[in-house]
């Protein structure tokens, strides 16, 4: 998964440590809707959460943390920011092997609960922030099941580190938040700037005077490419196939005003001359898509400091291993993956739903929203002594509970039809997927060989039920890679 890699780069030098910029695509919610800006926060790989409003060192085996700010926290107090741990940020838990397979609202709303239970009970007391949809705390726990992360990661120095936590720690930590003028963005820009001087700036002309997330994400990433010594890495977090509204990429002024097809006739209407205008400047001067970025900086090259990692890469990298341009093109291949292995995995999904057909586990792709949505209506869900989700739902009288949690869905706990139910529906919405919404091919594999273990349950389940039938021989499966 996207996140064991992140550990693996984390774990492959943490003499070097780094800041990110986040881009958080947009949610089809309020003004998002209109402005289709998305939401910038800061990521921080050796700084980590005291409180969630003092910062500290990371101590051994800590991944850092997101500090994120917003119109409001919604807390008792109308901070500025909240630090939570990273993996809090993205899967709404803290052990990245307990993070939700499948996105659903009440999934999302508890692991709220969870975090404002155990971190927030001190700053979150009155009514309006414990029940409030609108208390923007919220937003900073589970991103990845409301939308995808982008995270552009420069290296930092001990030095800079403690520099920030001591003079981040002594400034108020008091809401002035302004749309226009003290948005998200700004204030991942003068955090950024901290560390490096002018590394991200405003595009007033493309933003009609505003700053936007896109615009931090943008200029930070041309900051780092005029600088190599930073070894610019972006990590790509794709929002988890369930029921939650998909996100959409974040988008800039003029390129929301030339892309978006409600704003362009309402604004030609009174203006006729700004959506050729703003068509003319996007085109010429504002192009930036964080996929390709993604693409062209593959952060899991770093990961090549681990053994395991590395013995396995220079297998596959054979004579060739030395030539760091061959080495950039096949790690590509191996997170992004080829046309014909997403072809051939559409290919190898059609051959287990004529299967699961055939065995009455499913009625077809169309079954898929109906489990979806009976799940999401009639299941209860509960945490575990590790903070992992399960998921009861009773029909008939009979009670049945799977893992929603990435360990458990194929725990011998969970039961083997629901979680190969669950894994198919996801696996059916992930080959869906717009490409900045889909997983890497590299995660593919990792999620595919899931899917093959429930799919081994699920037959050796039936053989057992049913001994008066012969035993199903399984269906062979393209090995992959």
């Amino acid at each position: 998964m996207a996140f064991v890699l992140f550990l693996a780069t984390l774990c492959a030098n943490r003499a070097a440590a780094d800041v990110g910029v986040i881009l958080d695509e947009s949610l089809d919610t309020s003004v998002a809707r209109i402005t289709g800006s998305g939401h910038s926060a800061v990521y921080l790989s050796r700084v980590c959460p005291e409180s969630p409003i003092r910062l500290r060192l990371c101590r051994a085996g800590e991944t850092g943390s997101v500090i994120s700010n917003y119109t409001s926290l919604g807390e008792d107090q109308p901070f500025e920011w909240n630090v939570m741990p990273l993996s809090v940020y993205l899967y709404g838990v803290e052990d990245p092997a307990a993070r939700p397979i499948f996105g659903l609202p009440k999934i999302k709303h508890a692991l709220e609960e969870r975090y404002r239970e155990q971190y927030l009970a001190e700053y979150c007391t009155s009514e309006s922030c414990k029940t409030s949809d609108k208390a923007e705390w919220r937003e900073t726990v589970g991103a990845t099941l409301s939308r995808s992360v982008y995270i552009f990661v420069v290296n930092t120095s001990v030095e800079q580190d403690l520099a920030f936590i001591k003079e981040f720690n002594s400034r108020p930590n008091v809401n002035h938040f302004n749309g226009f003028s003290r948005n998200c963005a700004t204030f991942t820009r003068g955090i950024v700037d901290s560390f490096f001087h002018g590394a991200a700036h405003a595009d007033y002309f493309n933003d009609f005077l505003m700053t936007s997330p896109k615009a931090i994400a943008r200029s930070f990433t041309h900051y780092a490419l005029h600088h190599p010594e930073l070894n610019l890495r972006v990590f790509h977090f794709a929002q988890l196939p369930g029921t939650i509204r998909r996100s959409t990429e974040a988008r800039a002024g003029t390129e929301q005003l030339f892309r978006s097809k409600k704003l362009v006739a309402p604004v030609a209407r009174f203006v006729p001359w700004l959506p050729t205008a703003a068509a003319g400047s996007y085109l010429l001067t504002d192009r930036f898509n964080p996929e390709h970025e993604a693409e062209k900086h593959p952060a899991v090259l770093q990961a090549v400091g681990d053994p395991a990692i590395g013995a396995e890469k220079l297998r596959a990298y054979g004579s060739q291993a030395n030539d760091p341009g061959t080495q950039l093109r096949d790690t590509r291949l191996q997170i992004d993956g080829t046309a014909e292995e997403w072809k051939q995995s559409h290919e190898d999904f059609d051959g287990l739903m004529e299967e699961a057909i055939r065995e009455g586990t499913v009625t077809g792709r169309e079954y898929f929203d109906h489990f979806a949505k009976d799940i999401d209506e009639k299941g209860t869900l509960s945490f575990d002594s590790h903070g992992a989700l399960w998921l009861e739902i009773t029909e008939g009288g009979r009670t049945r509970q799977v893992g929603a949690s990435a360990d458990d869905i194929v725990d011998p706990s969970s039961d083997s039809e629901l979680a190969y139910t669950l894994l198919l529906t996801r696996t059916d919405r992930e080959l869906k997927s717009p490409k900045h919404l889909r997983e890497t091919m590299a995660e593919f594999r990792d999620n595919w060989q899931t899917v093959e273990a429930a799919r081994a349950r699920t037959l050796v389940t039936f053989a057992t039920a049913d001994k008066s039938e012969p035993q199903r021989t399984p269906m062979p499966l393209r090995a992959r890679p």
